[in-house]
């Protein structure tokens, strides 16, 4: 076992003792570092060290903390800690070796005296190492033929000297047919020479290898085996032994496209997943048309599941979705189904009911076993459930209508107060029937090309200059004439229809900011972007690809406008996504903002330029206190972050006047200049500069 191999997390949070002693050990071995304690524990939990050296003198978290907390969790606990400290009082070194420790290191450090100490140390767990290596070989070598696994020794020419009886089972070659062989003649052929030089380099550099290799058995058939060889050294280091231990995967590695295909069960709550659910939901339309009865279909969606994440964590989270999906499965039948379908949705299948209304006695009892306390790690916790239920063949409808229909109904539920449950009606059926002729109308408005964007400006109040517009969308209906938003966007949220018509307005901008700086009206655009879109795993590619299409216009005149509540359920994946298109040379800022959760901690991570100001907010504020204090703690949290802000519906020169007065310049709204077409911005912008003067 080769030193340079083991690796060392220095926690520290001055630079200076980082490089020193980054620098001195850097040579022998592998070297992390971590400026505060926080940021060493979470090394160490992912990428476990072989020796922490910690600085005690640390803000918001010492090093005496840290290793407690390092010693408390048992994946971590046996990391052996050196302090490094500038405390050199018995008291002190005590405490030390108390919460741990193995060894100290004073200030200023004596780099030859350190890296002694350090070496020292590691040499002793090298050979430490080594011997209890040795041990498990030797116990190895006893349950040698008990083994299931394939087991051969070879002497130091690699020539095999033994193997044992899973040797033959699964190669098809007796003892004495490999006896004095070199391993290489059950080769394939499969793996070139290059592969088997890189695995010795890798074997000879490590000691061992562990690895998947393709061997012909001795009828002929080819066979897959993961293996594992290590190199057994004698007393002067030389090489002695090899061992290899190795097991037959064929069978595993054959079908592993199938299982990955059959993969029908929820990981986390073991329950049929949604690809299950649609084959239940088949079978289930098809026996209850052949034996004439009814099937309910029930959508469940966990109210307060969201607080519970926020409150106690995600573990605590899983653990609650496990204890839900155990109650409510004691509440049916062998031939009903339960299915997780979403975070905290879920689906149960009530086959083979006799009446219309049987459904109702196991609802009621899910909602009273939800609506009972859990005990999650000490906690209490109460929830309910919403239930939103259609039936078949009454509602004759395919497996993805009925999907839908329950669905409403579940939301029509939460709308009359949740915890309790909520059947699909006649009243219901008709307003999807609304629906879906309007979403078909949506559809044949992309490819007739009949959405339009209107553009409104956004000024700084204080210079009178025209810093932007924003992009909005609008409907040009054939028959009921222009549209807002609101007429027709909630038809298709968070759907495929959504993403191509939000792919239709970036385009749309893009194409209308190159005519505008074409004939040299140099303002940015921004755009609202929809969720479903912007997590997605193709929109920057997307984004990139409209760019392209515009080479003589710069990215940064195009500004990205998400809401604050985009990244509420991943927080890591949007802000890799705006990091990208921020690459790309856009920018982003955060719309509507204060409607939503307003976390502290998604405004300091999410990468954005500005936030908008909802005009909400700003319209009353005049009027209102509450508003207007909302507003100065707006102001005072995108000065503490760097943040542009705009306000957004100012109405009247009040609004105006009363923003400048708080600080904010920058402003959109009504009082400016309402949303228009785009060849109408040019007579605008002409006016706007005659008023200016």
């Amino acid at each position: 076992m080769n030193k340079s191999h083991f690796k060392i997390l220095i926690i520290d949070d001055t630079p200076a003792n980082l490089q020193l002693l980054g620098q001195v050990l850097n040579q022998d071995y592998i070297i992390q570092i971590a400026t505060s304690g926080k940021k060493g524990l979470a090394i160490a939990a992912n990428d476990q060290p072989d020796l922490i050296l910690l600085d005690i003198m640390m803000p918001e978290m010492d090093g005496f903390e840290v290793c407690e907390r390092l010693k408390q969790n048992n994946k971590l606990a046996h990391i052996p800690v050196i302090f490094i400290t500038a405390l050199n009082d018995a008291a002190t070194e005590v405490k030390c070796l108390s919460v741990g420790a193995v060894d100290f290191i004073n200030k200023p450090i004596n780099i030859k005296l350190a890296r002694l100490r350090i070496d020292n140390f590691m040499e002793r767990e090298r050979l430490r190492r080594e011997t209890l290596i040795k041990e498990q070989i030797k116990l190895a070598a006893n349950v040698f033929n008990y083994s299931h696994d394939g087991i051969l020794f070879s002497d130091a020419e690699n020539k095999i000297i033994k193997t044992n009886a899973a040797f033959t089972k699964i190669t098809g070659y007796l003892p004495n047919e490999a006896v004095g062989k070199n391993p290489r003649f059950l080769q394939s052929g499969k793996q070139n020479q290059a592969f088997y030089k890189t695995m010795w380099e890798q074997l000879l550099e490590h000691e061992h290898w562990d690895g998947e290799l393709c061997n012909k058995h001795k009828d002929g058939h080819l066979f897959i085996i993961h293996t594992s060889i290590l190199i057994i050294k004698g007393p002067a280091g030389n090489v002695q032994n090899y061992l290899a231990i190795f097991s037959d995967i064929t069978l595993r590695k054959t079908h592993e496209e199938e299982l990955k295909k059959i993969a029908y069960f929820d990981e986390l709550t073991g329950l049929p997943n949604r690809t299950l659910l649609n084959d239940r939901m088949d079978q289930g339309i098809q026996q209850t048309l052949r034996r004439n009865n009814t099937m309910a279909f029930c959508f469940l969606d966990l109210d307060g599941f969201k607080p519970v994440n926020d409150s106690y964590g995600h573990a605590v989270g899983d653990n609650l979705l496990q204890q839900v999906s155990e109650r409510v499965v004691h509440c049916l039948r062998k031939i009903d189904t339960l299915s997780r379908v979403g975070g905290d949705e879920f689906v149960i299948l009530l086959l083979d009911q006799k009446s219309e209304d049987e459904y109702i006695a196991t609802v009621d009892r899910v909602l009273q076993v939800i609506e009972k306390p859990f005990i999650i790690e000490g906690h209490s916790i109460s929830i309910s459930v919403s239930i939103g239920v259609t039936l078949f063949p009454q509602n004759n409808s395919d497996p993805d209508t009925l999907l839908r229909h329950a669905d409403q109904a579940m939301y029509n539920a939460k709308l009359q107060g949740k915890n309790q449950y909520s059947l699909f009606d006649d009243q219901q059926s008709r307003e999807y029937s609304k629906e879906s002729q309007l979403l078909n109308e949506i559809k044949f408005a992309l490819i007739n090309k009949e959405f339009v964007l209107h553009y409104q400006p956004k000024v700084n109040l204080q210079t009178r200059k025209v810093i932007g517009v924003e992009a909005l969308i609008r409907w040009e209906h054939p028959e009921r004439g222009l549209l807002s938003p609101a007429d027709f966007l909630p038809v298709i949220e968070n759907t495929h229809w959504m993403i191509k018509v939000s792919d239709c307005v970036i385009d749309t901008a893009l194409k209308q900011l190159s005519e505008w700086h074409q004939a040299d009206i140099k303002i940015t655009v921004s755009v609202n972007v929809a969720p479903c879109d912007l997590t997605q795993g193709d929109f920057v590619e997307k984004l990139r690809s409209h760019l392209d299409n515009y080479p003589d216009l710069k990215p940064k005149y195009l500004e990205l406008e998400i809401l604050e509540t985009t990244a509420l359920n991943d927080i890591d994946n949007v802000c890799n996504i705006m990091q990208s298109c921020i690459e790309l040379g856009v920018s982003f800022s955060l719309d509507d903002f204060g409607t939503g959760y307003s976390s502290l901690t998604y405004l300091k991570r999410l990468p954005a330029k500005a936030l908008k100001i909802d005009q909400t907010f700003i319209r009353d504020m005049l009027v209102d206190e509450e508003d207007l204090a909302i507003v100065i703690g707006t102001l005072g949290l995108a000065k503490a972050f760097h943040l542009e802000v705009i306000a957004e519906g100012v109405e009247t020169p009040e609004h105006g006047d009363k923003l400048i007065e708080l600080g904010c310049n920058l402003a959109q709204g009504y009082g400016i200049a309402r949303p228009m077409p785009a060849h109408k911005i040019n007579d605008w912008l002409q006016q706007w500069e005659v008023d200016e003067k």
